[in-house]
């Protein structure tokens, strides 16, 4: 491959790996969200980050050009493998932390995509301008309870607060490659922070890795989940 060609690679992998982390950490609330119709919204938001994961993942096996499908891609590579950011692959030990990484993330989300749908690349401006869309639906899903919870009761504003302040080191690691960005994104979260009586963290401890395969332990906790059925029954079809 040449230069570029190894970059946008590395690019649809970050992307395509962000996406498909997600995807199955929201489907992990399948039953168990607060409320049945949030249970619906967490699982076709799931389905969203799948979609996006899916198109991403397929554009880089073929510009790699190693013979390696989105199925390969997702369930054949291990954690040091991988190229999301940690950000997508915390646990959720409750709903505001869910909430919480869906803000910083779909912010980030919408505002790459819409750079990317402007892009020369037309197969991955053509991905962007589709998953845009969604973004900006997650986003303002994540707006929503956000300011539901942080501007609730007394106990729900704990809780959110304790989740966007566990939660906010992670979100430095997305604009490393990028500074400008983050501007516009703070432009995003602060005032919905704001409007919810929450707190804006400090900055300060920045945690990174992900993009260059350094996770957490829970990626490999999760992968080992997403990946037994397929590498239990390689090649296996319906």
């Amino acid at each position: 491959m040449t230069g570029t060609a190894t970059a946008t690679v590395e690019q649809l992998l970050c992307l395509g790996d962000d996406a498909l982390v997600a995807a199955q950490r929201l489907a992990q609330w399948c039953s168990r969200a607060p409320e049945m119709e949030e249970d619906v919204a967490l699982a076709n938001i799931a389905l969203d980050q799948l979609g996006a994961a899916r198109l991403l993942l397929s554009y880089a096996g073929d510009l790699e050009g190693a013979g390696r499908d989105e199925d390969a891609l997702a369930f054949l590579r291990d954690d040091r493998e991988l190229r999301n950011c940690l950000l997508v692959e915390l646990p959720d030990p409750d709903f505001a932390h869910t909430i919480a990484k869906l803000l910083f993330l779909a912010a980030y989300q919408r505002l790459h995509y819409e750079r990317l749908a402007a892009g020369p690349d037309e197969r991955l401006a053509s991905i962007a301008a589709k998953t845009v869309k969604e973004s900006a639906y997650h986003l303002d899903h994540a707006m929503l309870w956000t300011l539901r919870l942080g501007d609730g009761t007394a106990e729900s504003h704990r809780r959110m607060q304790a989740a966007v302040d566990e939660v906010w080191p992670y979100t430095h690691e997305l604009f490393e490659d990028d500074a400008d960005l983050r501007g516009a994104w703070l432009s995003i979260v602060e005032p919905v922070l704001a409007e919810a009586t929450l707190d804006r963290p400090a900055d300060g401890w920045a945690p990174t890795g992900g993009r260059s395969g350094q996770h957490t332990e829970h990626l490999s906790y999760l992968l080992a989940e997403m990946q037994v059925l397929h590498r239990a029954h390689p090649g296996a079809r319906w």
